[in-house]
């Protein structure tokens, strides 16, 4: 079983910047990459990016695209999300998803292990 807690959430400017940090514990066979994904109010949770165990591989929304970087530190087994450049059609809540793998469309039906969310709003 595999636990996720998010954090750095909150509240920017337009053009500004937030980092958000995903600390994982336990362990799943199931697990091979670590995504984000983000929700607004009335729309369906979407793929953000995702990365690979080794972080070798990395993939990201068309719509961050230049924007965002994923990255992970193995050592604190922490996944982070640097989000730049943000835009107020960014607001929504992030979530940290593990799975085995979210595919080129990073999709969050592929996810097995989900964290509780953080806020982000950007105005």
């Amino acid at each position: 079983h595999v636990q996720l807690v998010e954090s750095g959430g909150g509240w920017v400017q337009a053009g500004g910047s937030l980092r958000l940090s995903c600390a994982a514990s336990g362990y799943s066979e199931n697990v091979n990459c670590m995504g984000w994904f983000r929700q607004a109010p009335g729309k369906e949770r979407e793929g953000v990016a995702s990365i690979s165990a080794g972080g070798g591989r990395t993939e990201y929304a068309d719509s961050v695209k230049g924007r965002f970087t994923i990255s992970r530190d193995p050592v604190k087994s922490t996944v982070y999300l640097q989000m730049n450049s943000l835009e107020p059609e960014d607001t929504a809540m992030y979530y940290c998803a593990a799975g085995y793998y979210f595919g080129l469309a990073i999709s969050p039906t592929q996810a097995h292990y989900w964290g509780q969310g953080t806020q982000v709003t950007v105005s």
